[in-house]
């Protein structure tokens, strides 16, 4: 599936359960905002995003831990993990996903080849991971890396909704 189809699921699931979504984006710069937002009605569960590209905007407004992120560059799932929640906050959502990471080989940070942490934190607790992106473009590595995470975040939801079903009603409040 592309991007539009994915986000077009996720929106489906969101509209279904009645849950908002927020990101916060650096490596992606916006790629998952415009996805999210390309689905007609998106504007019933996606609440806002916010693309914080460098050290101060991070612990600005997403509340990531300065000292941590100054030492990894501002990436790490770490990072990955608070941008998510600050995301979650900042916009009262229920759940909310980042990405950070390096579109192009860096050899100053000993990055040889592109790769993004995500995180999504949500109902089903916080899920977070890597994905590498060896020879793509930048432009390339942020619109796989968004279509990627959209995947995930997809995976993420049906899993979390099955085992709440497999729990049974006591777990379905409604």
């Amino acid at each position: 599936m592309d991007g539009g189809m994915w986000a077009a699921e996720l929106g489906n699931w969101l509209v279904v359960q009645r849950l908002t979504i927020g990101t916060a984006e650096s490596l992606t710069a916006g790629h998952l905002q415009v996805l999210i937002s390309s689905i007609s009605g998106s504007s019933r569960y996606f609440v806002g995003g916010v693309t914080a590209y460098n050290l101060r905007q991070k612990v600005r407004i997403l509340h990531v831990d300065a000292a941590h992120a100054a030492e990894v560059n501002c990436v790490s799932l770490l990072v990955a993990r608070q941008m998510a929640a600050g995301a979650r906050r900042l916009f009262g959502t229920d759940l909310a996903v980042s990405t950070t990471g390096y579109a192009e080989p860096s050899p100053a940070d000993q990055v040889a080849f592109p790769f993004a942490y995500y995180a999504i934190d949500g109902p089903f607790g916080v899920l977070d991971g890597r994905i590498d992106c060896p020879a793509r473009s930048r432009t390339g590595v942020q619109r796989d890396v968004a279509v990627e995470v959209l995947r995930r975040l997809v995976a993420y939801l049906h899993a979390g909704d099955q085992a709440r079903s497999a729990a049974g009603p006591a777990a379905n409040p409604t």
